[in-house]
């Protein structure tokens, strides 16, 4: 970096040079600076918070890894912790920080990417940061899908005392007395709404398409069911797809998730949330669909998981019980459709409504028509311009610790390639001599 106060001749900070910038040092950041330094490409990562940063302080306060410790980490190295066991965020953040300690790399954390362009007439980008300017031939996005929580314009300010994107959430203690009601059942809206259950808070919960699978099958965690059968290599869906959530939830450990057993525990189940007006709000009737989607998705997941047991003879006891649902409660067969927030007591409502990705900062034609990178494993229309950390990013298993560290080896190798033919010279072809005649 170049030293503040050292000035070129006209008075502006001087350029620094680099062949590839690291936008973000999360695991795609992290992992990708490794097989950069592994092949000696000089490089930058810049991070605007600290390493991991949404691990450390964008997450529920009792958040646990959805794999297990001996699956969700690099392949060199391990978790300290129990390898069956799923680590918590401060667990994970630690787990990267250690991670990039004996990288060879130049990691400035504290550094804002304000904008990326292309050099015109170049094959390089200039890279506006709050420290300064870089150019540089590559610019990695490592940034991740999780940039700008999406919070409905729906219910207004003074509907409910508070109103709260889940990144923002830490523990049940952040709420005032009453009712809460969660909109959005993902792995984050299962957890936020079990946990306030059992703070003995009483919950409404508002659940859309979702999917389900058993966290364990069999003597068998789920990461386990779906390695072997290699489903982790699914391909990625067809652009455009909508990505189903899927209903995990780490409180008290770790648990599968059933919607009716939310139920007979004290929480209101409801359709996907849909208008508001004088102090009500309405919900689709959809929850019999929704949880039938639900349902079906864990099914096939014990029938994939059954036939290859007795395929390949694994031995593992077959679990009948797993087959077993609760009864349809009666949130079921005759759902809530509207709902008087005063009525109802809720003072808070915690939207559980994912993200929406912003790359405003990079003025490059790396995107589609909607806004979406342009990519194929990584490798965008651009050259030069790079993506990391994107869910389905090739496969199932891209967004997991282990699948991130896979992409970030490809385009490492990309670049490795790239750069090879950038920097070929053609060897100049000996003249000939002229033949005198005698």
């Amino acid at each position: 970096m170049v030293p503040p106060g050292l000035m070129d001749g006209i008075g502006s900070m001087a350029m620094e040079t680099t062949d590839t910038v690291v936008v973000g040092a999360g695991q795609a950041g992290i992992a990708a600076s490794e097989h950069l330094s592994a092949a000696r490409v000089p490089h930058i990562v810049l991070e605007r918070g600290r390493i991991a940063e949404s691990w450390r302080s964008a997450r529920w306060h009792s958040l646990v890894m959805n794999d297990q410790a001996w699956h969700g980490r690099f392949p060199n190295r391990l978790f300290a912790t129990d390898p069956e066991g799923f680590p918590g965020k401060q667990k994970v953040a630690c787990y990267f920080e250690g991670y990039a300690a004996p990288i060879d790399a130049s990691l400035r954390c504290g550094v804002t990417v304000d904008r990326v362009r292309k050099i015109e007439g170049a094959r390089r980008f200039r890279v506006e940061t709050s420290r300064g300017v870089i150019e540089a031939t590559n610019v990695i996005a490592a940034t991740g899908p999780f940039q700008r929580p999406v919070m409905p314009d729906l219910a207004p300010d003074c509907a409910v005392a508070v109103q709260i994107h889940f990144h923002a959430c830490r523990n049940p203690a952040q709420f005032p007395e009453g009712a809460v009601l969660v909109v959005g059942g993902g792995s984050s809206g299962s957890q936020i709404a079990d946990e306030l259950r059992r703070a003995g808070r009483r919950v409404f919960f508002s659940v859309g398409l979702h999917g389900r699978q058993p966290c364990r099958y069999r003597e068998r965690d789920f990461c386990w069911w779906l390695g072997v059968m290699g489903k982790w290599d699914a391909p990625a869906p067809a652009p455009g797809t909508a990505h189903v959530t899927i209903a995990f939830s780490g409180a008290e450990g770790r648990r599968t998730m059933d919607f009716r057993q939310l139920v007979s525990e004290g929480v209101t189940l409801l359709g996907r949330t849909g208008a508001y007006g004088d102090g009500v709000l309405h919900f689709a009737s959809d929850l019999a669909r929704n949880i039938a989607r639900g349902d079906a998705d864990y099914h096939a997941f014990l029938d994939d998981a059954d036939a290859y047991a007795t395929r390949m003879g694994e031995g593992l006891p077959p679990e009948p019980e797993a087959r077993r649902l609760p009864p349809d409660p009666e949130a079921l067969r005759h759902p809530i459709l509207t709902l008087d927030l005063a009525a109802s007591g809720i003072v808070a409502i915690v939207w559980a409504t994912g993200y929406a990705r912003d790359y405003a900062w990079l003025e490059v034609d790396a995107f589609d028509a909607g806004g979406s990178p342009n990519h194929k494993r990584g490798v965008t229309s651009e050259p030069g311009i790079y993506f990391l950390g994107l869910p389905w990013q090739s496969r199932r298993g891209s967004s997991f610790i282990w699948g991130g560290w896979h992409e970030a080896r490809h385009v490492a190798d990309q670049i490795v390639t790239q750069r090879s033919y950038l920097a070929y010279a053609p060897v100049a072809e000996p003249r000939l001599k002229k033949r005198t005649r005698p």
